[in-house]
Parts: C-alpha cells; structure tokens; sequence
C-alpha cells in the first residue's frame, strides 16, 4: 500500500498528464494543419498513456476515483485556445512543458516516462518556434556573425495579461491614493480617467516604438545577409548548407538543396532570413499600429475597473465598491498568470489580490497623509 506521500504524488502525475492531454486534444480540433493536427493527436494518445500509469497505481492504492475533473486553468487554456487559436496559446504551453521536462527525473517508479518528457517538451518547443517564428535551429549559425541581434517572438497571452495588470494596478492605486487624501467624486472620476487615458496612450506608444525598432532592426539584418550573399556567396552557401544539415539532411543531399537555392538569390535570401535570422519576412515583428491599438485596449480595459464604482456611488460606498471589483478583477489576472507561471490558479489569484491591495493601501495612506497636511 502506497504512503499518503506516494498518492499525493500520484495525484498529482495524474492531474499533469490529464492536462496536457486535454490541452493537446484541443489543440489538434483547432489547429487547421493537417501535419500539426496529427503531432497533437499523438502528444494526447501518449499523455492519455502517461496519466493511465498513475491512475492505475492510485486505485491499486485504494483510490477510487483517481481524478475528479479539469483544473480551471486547464478549461481556461482550452476556452483561450477556440477563442484565439493554438498560436495564443502555444508559447506559454511549450515553456510550461519545458519547465516540467524533468519532473520525473526523480521518481524511480516513472520509468521511460521521464525521457518522454523531455521528448514531449523538445516537440512543442519546436512547434511553437515554427509558428511563431522564433529562433530555429538554423540561428546557432547567426551567433558565429557579430552583427546579428537575437529576435524571438513575443508571449500574446502573457503579453495581454499584463497589460491589464498594468492598467487596473496604477489606476487602483492612482485612485485610492486620491481618495485617501479626502477628494470629492467629481475630481476621483476626473483623475481616474485622466490616469487611464495617459496611462494606455504611454503604453500604446511604448509598443509602438517597440515593434517600429524591431522592424527596423529586422530590416537592417535582411540588408545585411543580402549584402553577405553578394560579396561572400561561397560562405552563404556553406551556412546554408549547415542549416539542411542541421535540419537532419545528409551531406550530399544538403549541398545539392543550398546549390539549387542559391541559383535564385531571392529565395536564397528569404531561406536565410527565415532560418538564420528566425524572421518572417512578410511580417517582420508585426504591424507597429495594431500593437499599439492592442496595448491600448488593455491598459484601458484594465484601469476602468477602479474608476467604475465612482460613477455611481460616492464616499465610503464607492470606495468599498472600489476595492471589491478591484480585487475581483486582481483574483481573475492571478488566474491568468497561473498559466504560465507554474502556481496554482488559487495561490495566483490570492497573491495577485493581496500585492494589490497592499499597493493601493500604501497610496491611500499616502493620500490620506498628504491631504490632512494640505488641509
């Protein structure tokens, strides 16, 4: 019979296994690749393999109902995945898988499990650099060039979460701070617009300098690999060459594809960018317009939470009602931020709830202490 140890430990394998196969088999229904569909489908069959192990050992240890259902952030990467697609979500699932390739590396009744694992992680890792077009394999050849910069796609969904963070925590504490010092409704309403208006314009302009600049950066790269095709073509053969090779092409068969490559120096150029570079040259780091629209939305869609009970109460009431919404909206990103940050949705939400708190009672006091020396 199993310690209450082992079967905590079961439980937990147990839970893991069954969501990442639920994960995988929502990601093969949305995903529209035929190649990419299949690869989920078999990651879900071998997860659904991995957590049969642990269910077994948890009923010959007198368990009955090994498992009860999902975890909420397991139907909330599910309802993120048919809202959004698997490219929102796959990031965040290949460093989760990535964190956890070791998790059995020291349970000695895991058997060939832990080794799966790691196979499992290395598979999304890829999947999710192809989609996003990270940095490929191809990209160890750029490090040997002194003139590139490393570029890597951004995490949408952490990406989105903490941009609401942002807005609705600056304009809770902005707001509780000007409440704190005794101010009447009008002028909190006044402040906590002004603060999520500046606020979501500064991000939005933030973010807009920021794809601008890796555009440019990306531009400048591509100029660059098409002047090393011109002047040393030979050595862009050869990289070309590595990057096949590296890609699991035989010798032969690598050089024959870089010959026939480099007859057109377009598409010589496009095979660089993409595989040495880790770029997209149809997208180059995104459209700078619709980034900073996107960051703009959710710093605002954040930052009206504090604002909104003023609307229509005033007073006691108004901050109460404040605090409440302000924490409801803080529980739900702690929920969020368990998705990629390996913590329970409960410990997420509670430890968001309670640093926020904390923040605006520090700006109320502050408030509070400034408005009486004003006064």
């Amino acid at each position: 019979m199993a310690s209450k140890h082992e079967v905590r430990r079961y439980k937990a394998n147990l839970s893991d296994e069954l969501h990442s196969a639920a994960l995988y088999e929502t990601l093969a229904n949305a995903e529209r690749d035929t190649v990419r569909k299949d690869v989920y489908r078999e990651l879900a069959a071998a997860e659904r393999q991995h957590a049969q192990i642990w269910a077994d050992k948890l009923r010959a240890s007198g368990v009955v109902r090994p498992h009860s259902g999902l975890a909420l952030k397991t139907r909330l990467m599910q309802m993120l995945v048919r809202a959004f697609g698997p490219r929102f979500v796959l990031p965040t699932l290949a460093a989760a898988e990535y964190a956890d390739r070791d998790k059995y590396a020291d349970q000695p009744d895991a058997g060939q499990l832990s080794a799966e694992e790691r196979l499992h992680a290395g598979i999304v890792q890829e999947l999710a650099h192809g989609q996003s077009g990270g940095t490929t394999q191809g990209a160890r050849i750029a490090a040997a060039e002194s003139w590139h910069k490393g570029v890597s796609s951004g995490n949408d969904l952490r990406a989105a979460v903490l941009g609401a963070n942002d807005g609705l925590v600056s304009n809770f504490c902005l707001v509780m701070g000007v409440a704190g010092a005794g101010t009447g409704n009008r002028a909190i309403v006044l402040t906590a617009l002004a603060g999520l208006i500046a606020g979501a314009c500064s991000m939005a302009l933030g973010e807009w300098l920021s794809v601008t600049n890796a555009r440019e950066l990306a531009r400048t790269q591509i100029a660059k690999e098409a002047d090393e095709l011109k002047i040393s073509p030979d050595t862009e053969e050869h990289e070309l060459v590595l990057i096949f090779r590296a890609k699991g092409l035989d010798m032969a068969t690598a050089k024959r594809v870089a010959a026939q490559l480099m007859r057109d120096k377009d598409k010589a150029l496009d095979t660089l960018t993409r595989e040495e570079l880790g770029l997209d040259p149809a997208e180059l780091g995104g459209n700078p317009w619709s980034a900073g629209a996107v960051s703009f939305v959710l710093f605002a869609t954040g930052a009206i939470f504090p604002a909104m009970p003023f609307l229509w109460a005033s007073g006691v009431s108004a901050i109460a009602q404040c605090i409440v919404l302000s924490a409801a909206a803080l529980a739900a990103i702690g929920v969020f931020t368990s998705l990629f940050n390996g913590r329970s949705a409960a410990f997420s939400a509670i430890r968001q709830v309670v640093i926020g708190l904390v923040a605006a009672a520090f700006t109320f006091g502050i408030g509070r202490l400034l408005g009486v020396s004003v006064s």
